[in-house]
Formats: structure tokens, sequence, C-alpha cells
């Protein structure tokens, strides 16, 4: 079906981009249960659905909450309170959804299960005891942040803060509505209303003032996804600009510049950290000792220039958004 949201002068007002890495966590969470062939992704989904399975959460609560297409779970996107909340954040207002909602939400899911189908255990469990099952989401969220989306945010977090700020700099240029009608192919604006088409989920069609809250986002490519709850404004995650050279290897330019400032064996330790990897694999693709590579981590770590990330008994290195920023200015 197709949705439109009428507009008021102060829609437009509240109208605002944040960055959520909660959206990522389910959008990316679908895309590895869903993807196949040549996406823009396909490396990632390489490297992470291996992973994911190992640590048994591709069967849990969040398959539950996140089906394969169609409605899922709202409690799982709550509204941002600011432009760029963590994870924590995001988490605590997971931990917050009223008992009613949650089991509203559960009906919902419920209602589109396939003819004789079942609702899961997870979702049973959920439904008994909100408190403790929202625990237990939270508890699945961060193993599968920690394995499939920390790794690799600073690299997100970086192409998401682009999207924004330029989309906040074409409002200053061309306006709001010229801004939103380039979100998507999906989404129109024409004469104070913003049009929607193919929704699965409905979105208030009234004028409410709250505006609406436009996510980027990395994994929700090539769709849009919505979120509507009464009194909160409707959310909008759209494809950030940029999807298709989100995993592009840096050029060999990049590490011999940065080679000059920190070394060629520490360059060559963030050049390999295209996509995370273990001490062991870093020593290896480095053609360093797993001693040599295990101090140059350490001091790449303490200089801000890489993260590290427990995935069950694997311990990932990661470069974070100063390295990124770095080799991108080197490769300038």
């Amino acid at each position: 079906m197709d949705v439109e949201l009428t507009f008021t002068t102060a829609d437009l007002a509240h109208t605002r981009f944040a960055v959520s890495p909660m959206w990522e966590v389910v959008t990316s969470y679908r895309l590895l249960r869903t993807a196949a062939g040549n996406v823009p992704h396909r490396h990632w989904l390489a490297e992470v659905r291996p992973r994911v399975l190992a640590l048994g959460l591709g069967s849990g609560l969040l398959s539950e909450l996140i089906p394969r297409d169609g409605y899922l779970a709202d409690f799982l996107n709550p509204t941002p309170a600011r432009p760029f909340p963590d994870l924590p954040e995001e988490l605590a207002a997971i931990r917050a959804t009223a008992p009613g909602q949650v089991r509203a939400e559960l009906d919902l899911l419920a209602a589109r299960l396939p003819s004789g189908g079942e609702e899961g255990p997870g979702a049973r469990a959920l439904r008994a005891d909100p408190a403790a099952g929202l625990e237990r989401v939270a508890a699945e969220v961060t193993a599968y942040w920690e394995a499939a989306v920390a790794p690799y945010w600073a690299r997100i977090r970086q192409l998401l803060e682009a999207d924004v700020f330029g989309r906040a700099r074409e409002v200053a240029e061309y306006g709001t509505g010229h801004v939103m009608a380039g979100l998507h192919e999906t989404i129109q604006w024409e004469e104070g209303a913003l049009r929607l088409a193919h929704r699965v989920c409905a979105l208030e069609s009234g004028a409410s003032g709250l505006g609406v809250l436009l996510i980027p986002s990395a994994f929700v490519w090539p769709r849009v996804l919505t979120r509507a709850a009464t009194g909160e404004s409707p959310q909008i995650a759209y494809p950030a600009r940029g999807v298709g050279n989100l995993w592009a290897e840096r050029g060999s330019s990049a590490s011999e510049a940065v080679a000059a400032v920190v070394g060629r064996s520490r360059a060559r330790l963030l050049a390999e950290l295209g996509t995370p990897a273990s001490t062991t694999r870093l020593a290896r693709l480095a053609a360093l000792s797993v001693p040599g590579a295990s101090q140059h981590l350490t001091a790449l770590r303490d200089a801000g220039l890489v993260s590290a990330h427990r995935s069950g008994r694997e311990v990932l290195y990661a470069r974070t958004a100063v390295a990124e920023a770095l080799l991108s200015s080197a490769a300038a």
C-alpha cells in the first residue's frame, strides 16, 4: 500500500536526521537471514554469517522478533533521543519498553505468522515476563553487535555521518522537501505531503506536528523501512549514499603515506584491517610473527587507531574512525 504524510509548518520544523546503531542491528540481521548473490555487502556477509551462526544467534530470540520480511518488533527501534546515540543508550530505551507495548507488538508478529505457524519459545517467554525477556533481547543484541557490527562500526558510522552532513547542507541550500524527495525512489514530496509507495506497515497519515525522523542506514539497501508509534515521530530508514563503496579497499599509496608516520609494519597492519581480523590472521597477512603483530596492535590501540572486539573466543581488531580518516586523507 501507499502512504501519504501531510506536513504542517511544525512538522517541517521538527523533522531531523539521526544515526541509530539499532537500525543497523535490525537491518543487518535481516540481511544475514535473507541475502544471497551479488549485493554490496557480500564480503561482509561471507565474514559475518559463520561467526553469527557459531554463536547461536541465527535462531534465538532476535530471529523471532526480526522475521525475514514484513513487520518487525517496533520496540527494537526506539526513537533516538539525540542525533548520534550509542548502543547502550538505545538498549536502555529497549529495556524501558512498557509491557503492554511488548505484548501488543508480539500480537502483531503472531498475526503475520504463516497459516498454522506458532509463536516461538522466545516470544512466548517475552510475553510472559517482558522485563526478563527484554534483558535477554539486550544480551542477544550486544552479542550480535560485537560479532557483526562493532568491528566495522567506524567505517559504517563514517558513511552514515557523511550522509547526514551532506543532506543537512542540501536542506540549507534547497529546502527540506527537496532533500526528502531524494531519499529513495519510492519517496515523493508534493504540495506539502510526503508519499511513500509500497509500505508494508502503516504510518499516521495526518499532520502531527512531530515531524519525521530520517535515519540513513548501510544495511537497509535497496529498500526503505518505516516505524510508527503513537505520540512519536515516524521514522524512515533509507539507504545512505555511497553504500556501494562502503567496503572498498584503500590504495597502496595511502598505506605508504601512513607508513612515514607510524612505521611500515603498523601501516601494513592498518591496511590489512579493511576487514576485522584476529592477531594470528593479521600476523600471517603482514608477514609478522604473532608476538610482533600483537605488540604493534597494542601500540596502535593505545594510539586510538585500532579497537578490539570479542566474538565468542576470538578477539577481532578493527580500524577506528581516526584510522579511517587518516587513511582517507592520505589517499586524497
